[in-house]
């Protein structure tokens, strides 16, 4: 594994602190969570579903390279099991299992929302910390008409950090969120958001020290 460096951490911290939105959660119409790799998005959907955050829930994701070792039936698959088994009922544990990316996420998982004739006014939408503010951009461009929370595990960047198999990959893959938060606008896959300079440099510093294996090619 790559050694991490302290300035590594500093420079990873920023990127967390500008990609983790800290939204006040409230009750929403629905939820929507969104596949991945960590598994304890389940976990938080089970703790939000018990605090009576949203009536209904579409877990959202296929069989993907990444996490095929991991979730060999698909993300959205073994997110919904282990919701259910954390207590959210199986009938309003709804499955969207298709997904590749992001905009498929909403787009896939808001057709099986409302395609029941569900009025949904506002959605919480539920993923990995770091990919807060990625979803929140694509889902305002994806549904612009939605009340839109976003929500995550509350966990600081050390502890998660320290919890993940492969910190430097932990590293990677939080750079790529970034890089797709600052292009995906201009490729219509995403509204635009401010990105202040900080952060940019903070991201090059990562880039140039070779955290770039999930970044847009070319």
């Amino acid at each position: 594994m790559k050694r991490i460096a302290d300035a590594d951490r500093d420079d990873a911290r920023i990127l967390w602190d500008f990609n983790v939105l800290k939204q006040p959660v409230r009750p929403c119409s629905a939820a929507l969570v969104l596949g991945g790799c960590d598994i304890g998005v389940a976990a938080t959907t089970a703790d939000l579903y018990r605090a009576g955050l949203f009536p209904t829930v579409v877990f959202s994701g296929g069989i993907m390279p990444a996490t095929r070792a991991r979730f060999p039936r698909g993300e959205a698959v073994h997110f919904r099991e282990t919701a259910i088994s954390l207590g959210v009922p199986e009938e309003v544990a709804l499955l969207e299992p298709h997904a590749t990316n992001t905009g498929e996420n909403i787009s896939f998982g808001r057709k099986v929302l409302t395609g029941g004739g569900t009025a949904v006014r506002s959605v919480l939408l539920i993923s990995m910390p770091y990919m807060q503010r990625r979803a929140y951009a694509t889902c305002r461009k994806q549904w612009p008409g939605v009340d839109l929370v976003c929500a995550s595990q509350p966990v600081p960047f050390d502890d998660y950090a320290k919890a993940q198999d492969d910190e430097a990959e932990f590293i990677a893959m939080m750079m790529g969120d970034t890089h797709r938060v600052m292009e995906y606008p201009h490729r219509g896959f995403a509204i635009e958001q401010e990105v202040p300079e900080h952060v940019r440099d903070a991201f090059e510093r990562l880039r140039k020290r070779g955290y770039d294996t999930w970044l847009l090619p070319g």
